[in-house]
């Protein structure tokens, strides 16, 4: 819709992954070294992470897009809210191999067979999980299990699990251990910081034909990393939205304020609170000058200051309870949703004792009212007349 008017060949802030508008930030040609050095290994296990909207599917594309079909074959999973057997019969339809009324014994020997086969030829099996955050355990041990495959001291398969921060947590998990023991490289996709968010925001203009219409003033980006954390999708969200709101008002240069009134639009929508929710949500800040102000987002509390919320001091000292707040330890993001639930008990407590205030209030009024009625001075009785 705005491409004519800003006369851009396409779309330049689409959110659906698009590998031809791959920014390589530091942290995203980090992660892409160290898939392609997984490349190169043929064996094990290579983990990336990421927040949503990260980036991380974009980067397992642009991998994609680089191999020669002649000497990889790859397959890549997206649907992983599967048990066990119904994730290793979608490895071998990723592969294309039938699955249709075949028991899981056969299952594997078909798969060995392929990967064999693959191997001879003088090629590579290449497996890309994505979303592995969503894999039950014994699913994960199921892929480990396909690692297992060997012609010769040579493995047959070698596999990229791509998740959210939560993969991490089910990686530490106890009955993980031969699963790290197979892991050669890790690494985890963090936001980009401002001087990045304005090049990714001028990269995907540039890819797009951009000749500096629209202008952006320069407290724009800035302000734009600010609000979104400086999360790839959140960015696409609001420059999409930018963009959109300039052509509607024919605008050709954008400042502070017109960020500002966007950013405020999508929470609004998005009933995202103020760290911008776990979607797409922009997070809350200060407004413009002259506009309401909109609250910061706060800082994650450490442990020890959400157990301090919930323990008080004064109950530390009661006989039988001890807690060292010290020796506690949280991930971030699990001190965020801590903190976040704790913060909707703290309005469910405020509200309650509000509500019974105003009942003591109506009971002492009630009360007041009798008391007045009790001792109204009433006509004093005459005298009886002698």
């Amino acid at each position: 819709m705005y491409e004519a008017f800003y006369g851009l060949t396409d779309k330049p802030f689409q959110l659906n992954p698009d590998p031809s508008f791959y920014f390589g930030s530091r942290q995203h040609r980090r992660a892409m070294a160290y898939l392609e050095y997984g490349l190169h290994q043929n064996e094990g296990f290579i983990v990336v992470t990421g927040e949503v909207g990260a980036g991380k599917t974009t980067i397992v594309r642009s991998l994609l897009a680089k191999l020669d079909p002649h000497k990889v074959v790859a397959a890549q999973l997206v649907s992983t809210q599967l048990d066990a057997e119904d994730t290793l019969r979608l490895v071998a339809a990723a592969f294309g191999l039938k699955t249709k009324d075949v028991a899981k014994s056969d299952l594997l020997l078909g798969l060995e067979a392929f990967l064999v086969s693959v191997t001879t030829q003088g090629k590579r099996a290449l497996l890309i999980v994505d979303e592995a955050q969503n894999l039950t355990p014994r699913a994960v041990e199921e892929l480990r299990m396909l690692s297992n495959f060997q012609l010769e001291t040579h493995a047959l398969l070698q596999s990229f699990l791509v998740g959210q921060p939560e993969f991490r947590r089910t990686m530490q998990s106890p009955h993980m251990l031969q699963l790290r023991q197979r892991v050669i490289a890790a690494c985890h996709i963090g936001p980009l910081d401002a001087e990045e968010t304005r090049g990714y925001i001028e990269h995907r203009l540039k890819h797009v034909g951009w000749r500096d219409k629209p202008q952006f003033q320069p407290e724009v980006f800035p302000a734009v990393h600010l609000f979104t954390g400086g999360i790839p999708r959140r960015i696409n969200a609001l420059c999409d939205r930018l963009l959109l709101s300039g052509f509607i008002g024919s605008k050709t240069t954008f400042s502070r304020t017109d960020v500002d009134e966007v950013a405020r639009e999508i929470r609004e929508e998005s009933f995202a609170g103020p760290s911008g929710g776990e979607g797409e949500g922009v997070p809350a800040t200060e407004s413009a000058p002259g506009r309401a102000a909109v609250p910061e987002p706060q800082p994650v509390p450490s442990a020890q200051e959400i157990l301090a919320s919930i323990v008080p001091a004064r109950t530390t000292t009661q006989p039988g309870f001890s807690v060292d707040a010290s020796r506690v330890h949280m991930e971030p993001e699990a001190a965020a949703e801590a903190s976040r639930i704790i913060a909707n008990m703290q309005t469910s407590n405020v509200e309650e004792r509000l509500a019974r205030l105003e009942r003591q209030a109506g009971a002492t009024l009630k009360l007041l009212r009798q008391v007045v009625d009790a001792v109204r001075v009433r006509p004093t009785p005459k005298a009886d007349q002698s």
